[in-house]
């Protein structure tokens, strides 16, 4: 089997409503508007080191599945950026975004919030976590008490945080952060969630977080649920978040086109690992994984001639591969080799913004697991001007 593989995007990639991009929207890389935390820009506001969650089951016959293996990722404020991370049902997605809001604790590695880990935070650091690392969550229906009205969601953190000293503070706040999203107070405010619409409601979820003036927010499948027409908003939304207040974003969905589209950098999950990951644009125009190349060419294209083919057989050595040992992808893999089904293949640095865990690829250099977000265009320019990064074997 030859180690060598074509690049086989290179095609403008098609965005949700399948027409093709040729240009891609500013996420707000360059945003002059960059917040402070009192903190060093080198330190970031949230980090995932070496993560592994493991969740068992049985009483007799114990039994261990992998949700999410060796994962890193840093997340700075000096310069906001939105990073998409995709992936199919069962990829670790839920899990990661779970950690990083400390919903849930690492088997192994852990998760610094301006460098402490999360589980020895004080009463006071874990209150200032919450503000300034937010959740947007996929349904929303479901985040909402049906019994009060949608003023509820806003009254809560106002009065838990201390972020008004008067009603007339209050009714402030809530009508800024409404006006931030584009609604408008009288079709929203004094209404029951299920006399709006779902993209408003969506949408108030974000207004809510933006109360607590965070510096991140994790949204995980945030439109998911919401009508086609909707979608649009909600990430017209989370983008201008981004550019003009400086909010960094960590949008989690398993659609390509709208991570495609919002993001500046993307990591690619398959059965918890970061196979692929590196700037939207090098991974989506030109995936190195096959797991990848599986993900953008099962995208509708907008040409009714075009035929949607079958997902590509595995190999027949792909077809020996065990649970656990080996390539992950190797049973699912139209390129895997005898190497694939006995040795987990690194991660390889194919470019300056871009990597993949695949044998295809083994004469390139090795990115160690804690370095993987260093690929990213945000980091590699941050590390580039500090002295600390050069592409090739010293990566």
């Amino acid at each position: 089997m030859s180690a060598s593989m074509s690049t086989p995007m290179s095609t403008p990639a098609p965005n949700a409503a399948g027409q093709e991009l040729t240009g891609r929207e500013s996420t707000g890389q360059t945003s002059s508007v960059q917040k402070s935390a009192g903190m060093q820009a080198s330190t970031p506001l949230l980090q995932a080191v070496d993560v592994t969650k493991i969740f068992t089951g049985g009483i007799v016959n114990r039994t261990e599945t992998i949700a999410l293996d060796d994962f890193s990722l840093s997340i700075y404020t000096d310069r906001p950026s939105i990073i998409s991370v995709v992936g199919e049902s069962g990829s670790g997605k839920s899990t990661m975004a779970r950690m990083l809001l400390g919903l849930e604790s690492p088997t192994g590695g852990k998760v610094l919030y301006k460098g402490e880990d999360l589980k020895s935070l004080s009463s006071r650091e874990m209150q200032d976590f919450r503000r300034e690392v937010q959740a947007v969550f996929q349904d929303p229906f479901g985040v909402y008490n049906s019994f009060y009205k949608v003023d509820h969601v806003f009254n809560v953190p106002i009065r838990k945080f201390g972020l008004a000293k008067s009603k007339t503070d209050a009714r402030n706040l809530i009508l800024g952060v409404l006006d931030a999203v584009g609604l408008r107070p009288q079709e929203t405010l004094g209404r029951y969630p299920h006399q709006l619409s779902g993209g408003q409601r969506q949408r108030i979820m974000v207004a809510r977080a933006l109360l607590l003036n965070p510096q991140l927010i994790i949204a995980d499948e945030p439109v998911s649920m919401i009508d086609a027409s909707l979608r649009a908003q909600v990430l017209d939304t989370l983008r201008k978040l981004n550019q003009e207040r400086g909010i960094s974003l960590v949008y989690i969905t398993h659609d390509l086109t709208t991570a495609y589209q919002i993001g500046s950098d993307i990591i690619v999950l398959y059965g918890g690992k970061a196979v692929e990951l590196g700037a939207v644009d090098d991974v989506v125009k030109a995936p190195q994984h096959p797991y990848t190349q599986l993900l953008v060419s099962s995208i509708p294209r907008p040409d009714p001639s075009l035929q949607w083919s079958d997902e590509p057989e595995s190999s027949a050595i792909g077809q020996e591969a065990k649970k656990g040992v080996g390539c992950n992808f190797a049973d699912r893999c139209p390129y895997a080799f005898d190497r694939c089904i006995v040795e987990t293949p690194p991660l390889y640095r194919i470019g300056e913004h871009q990597a993949a865990t695949c044998f295809l690829h083994a004469e390139k250099p090795v990115l160690p697991v804690e370095k993987m977000d260093h690929v990213f265009v945000r980091n590699v320019a941050q590390l580039t001007s500090a002295g600390k990064e050069t592409v090739g074997p010293q990566a």
